[in-house]
C-alpha cells in the first residue's frame, strides 16, 4: 500500500467536500468504462460500502480507481475523496487527543456523521500482513479504516485472497485491454495490431512501449523486431524504467520487474506456491498440465498453492479442463527473477529431473543435460519445451497441450533455424502428426506439403526424411479424403 502526500491539497473545512488525489487526471486513459459503469452501479445503485478491483500488476487498477475517483469528483460533488491515510490526519478537521494514533483519528473522525459522505481509495493493498495483521504483529491497517453508512471505500489488488478479505463478494476482477481498447493508445495499423497481440493487450506493457518510442524515436517496426529478437533482447526492453505522472514516483514502472515484488510476497505467504512458479519458469507458459507440475506432498497443498498463483492471476484455469495457462510476459518476469537469484542451474536440474522421472522416454536426454555426456544447449533451443511435447504425445496425453507445446518450438525453430535444417523440418513433422492425432487435417496438410517441397528442393529422390515426409502427407491427403494426391503423396499431382 503506497504512502503518498500531497502538498497541494488544502486543508479540509467541516461540513465541506475534501479532495485528496495525488494524481493528475490520467488524459490518455482510454476504454474500461465497462468497469467504471460497474463501479458506479455496486456503489451507488447497489449501494455496496466495500469493493476490490484485482487483477495482475499492470493491468491498470490503479489508473481505473483514478478514472473513477474523479468521476466521483464531477459527478457526486458532496462527496469527499480521499486516496489512502498519509496526511489526512493533518487535513481533516480533526480533534486530536495528545496520545491517539493519527490513523485512529482519522477513523474515528470518517466514521461520525460530520465527515459527511466520502469515497476512500486504498490503492496497491497487495501485502495481506500489512493489511490484515499476522500472528506475530495482529493488528493491521484493516482495523484502522472507518466504517460509516455514508462511506465508500475501494480497494485495489493483486491478491484475490486480500480481496476478498476486504470486500466479500464485492470483486471486480481487471483483465487485459481488449483489441480495439488497446489501439487507442497507438496509431492504427498493422504493424500496430501486431505489436498489441506481441504485448498481449497489458496497458502497462504498451505504456512502457509508447514511452520507449518516444524517447528513443524509433519505429513501431523497429521496436517490435527488437522484441522478437533474442530473449535477452526482450529482457532489455521488458526492464526499462519510464516515468508516467499517472503512476507512483518509486513504482516498479517496468514491465519485467512490476511482478517481483509479488513473487517475493508469494515465497513468503507460500512457498509450495513459490516452487510451482519456479518450475513454470523453465516449461512453456502455455497449456500447462496439472498432471507435469511436481508433487507438493498432498492434494490440499498443490489446491492451496495453484489458487495463490491463480489469486495473482499468474496463472489461468482453462475452463473446467487440469490445465492452465501463464502470462507470456509473466513468464518472461519469473525467469528475470530465477536469473536475479541466481537459481537458473538449480532450476534447471530441478525441472529435468522431475520431467525425467514423469516421462521415462525423456531419461536419455535428461542424463546428457544432467552429467554433460552431449553438449545440450536447452536454454536456446526451449528444448524442454520441445522433449516435454514429444514426451506428452507418446503418452497419449492432453491432444491440446501436444500441439500448443510444439507450436511454440516451431516458433522459436522459424526465429533460430534455416528452413532446410533438419530439427526444423523435425518440428515441423511432430506438429502435422500432432494436428492429424487432433483431428485437424488440413492444418496437418499445409504444414506436410511446406516440408515435402523443402525436401524436394534439397534432399535426393531415395533418401529417408524426403520418402518419410512424402508417406505422412499422402496419409493426410486419404484422411482428408483427397484420393488423387494420395495416390501420389506430393503436393502436385502429375
Amino acid at each position: 500500500m503506497k504512502v503518498l502526500t500531497d502538498h497541494t491539497s488544502p486543508l479540509c473545512q467541516v461540513g465541506q467536500p475534501c479532495h485528496y488525489i495525488p494524481f493528475p487526471k490520467n488524459k490518455r486513459f482510454v476504454g474500461r468504462q465497462n468497469i467504471v459503469d460497474t463501479l458506479e452501479a455496486m456503489f451507488f445503485t447497489n449501494e455496496c460500502q466495500n469493493i476490490a478491483v484485482i487483477g495482475l500488476g499492470g493491468v491498470g487498477k490503479t489508473q481505473v480507481a483514478l478514472k473513477f475517483a474523479y468521476w466521483v469528483k464531477e459527478n457526486k460533488p458532496n462527496f469527499s475523496i480521499f486516496w489512502s491515510y498519509t496526511e489526512m490526519a493533518r487535513k481533516l478537521p480533526i480533534r486530536k487527543d495528545n496520545n491517539e494514533n493519527p490513523m485512529e483519528s482519522v477513523r474515528r473522525y470518517l466514521s461520525s456523521e460530520e465527515a459527511g459522505p466520502w469515497l476512500l481509495i486504498v490503492d496497491n493493498a497487495d501485502d495481506r500482513e500489512m493489511l490484515l495483521g499476522s500472528s506475530d504483529s495482529p493488528g493491521g491497517i484493516l482495523e484502522y479504516l472507518p466504517q460509516s453508512e455514508r462511506g465508500l471505500t475501494l480497494f485495489t489488488s493483486r491478491s484475490r485472497e486480500v480481496g476478498v478479505a476486504v470486500a466479500g463478494k464485492d470483486v471486480v476482477e481487471l483483465y487485459e485491454m481488449n483489441p480495439q481498447e488497446a489501439e487507442s493508445f497507438l496509431e492504427k495499423s498493422a504493424t500496430t495490431t501486431r505489436l498489441l497481440k506481441e504485448l498481449t493487450y497489458l496497458p502497462l506493457a504498451i505504456t512502457q512501449a509508447t514511452a520507449y518510442l518516444n524517447i528513443n524515436q524509433v519505429s513501431i517496426a523497429e521496436y517490435l523486431r527488437l522484441l522478437r529478437a533474442t530473449e535477452q533482447d526482450m529482457i532489455h526492453l521488458m526492464s526499462r524504467q519510464f516515468r508516467d505522472n499517472t503512476r507512483y514516483n518509486d513504482s516498479q514502472n517496468a514491465v519485467a520487474t512490476t511482478w517481483l515484488v509479488s513473487f517475493e510476497q508469494i515465497r513468503k505467504s507460500d512457498n509450495a506456491a513459490a516452487e510451482l512458479l519456479s518450475f513454470i519458469s523453465r516449461i512453456e507458459p502455455k497449456a500447462i498440465p496439472q498432471s507435469i507440475l511436481p508433487s507438493l506432498g498432498s492434494e490440499e497443498q498443490m489446491v492451496h498453492a495453484l489458487g495463490t498463483l491463480r489469486g495473482y492471476a499468474f496463472v489461468v484455469k482453462r475452463g473446467d479442463e487440469e490445465m492452465f495457462d501463464m502470462h507470456s510476459l509473466v513468464h518472461l518476469a519469473t525467469r528475470i527473477w530465477i536469473q536475479q537469484e541466481g537459481r537458473v542451474t538449480q532450476m534447471m536440474e530441478k525441472a529435468t529431473r522431475h520431467l525425467a522421472a514423469v516421462f521415462p522416454e525423456y531419461l536419455p536426454h535428461a542424463l546428457r543435460v544432467l552429467y554433460g555426456d552431449e553438449r545440450v544447449d536447452i536454454e536456446e533451443r526451449y528444448e524442454l519445451d520441445f522433449r516435454a511435447g514429444k514426451c506428452l504425445q507418446a503418452d497419449g496425453r492432453t491432444k491440446e497441450a501436444v500441439v500448443e507445446l510444439l507450436e511454440h518450438v516451431i516458433a522459436t525453430d522459424e526465429k533460430m533455424l534455416a528452413k532446410e535444417h533438419p530439427d526444423r523440418l523435425a518440428s515441423q513433422h511432430d506438429l502435422a502428426s500432432a494436428y492429424e492425432t487432433n483431428g485437424q487435417t488440413k492444418r496437418a496438410i499445409k504444414l506436410l506439403e511446406c516440408v515435402v517441397l523443402v525436401d524436394e528442393k534439397t534432399l535426393a529422390k531415395e533418401h529417408p526424411s524426403r520418402l518419410a515426409s512424402k508417406r505422412a502427407l499422402a496419409r493426410a491427403y486419404e484422411a482428408d479424403r483427397q484420393t488423387t494426391r494420395a495416390a501420389f503423396g506430393s503436393t502436385a499431382i502429375p
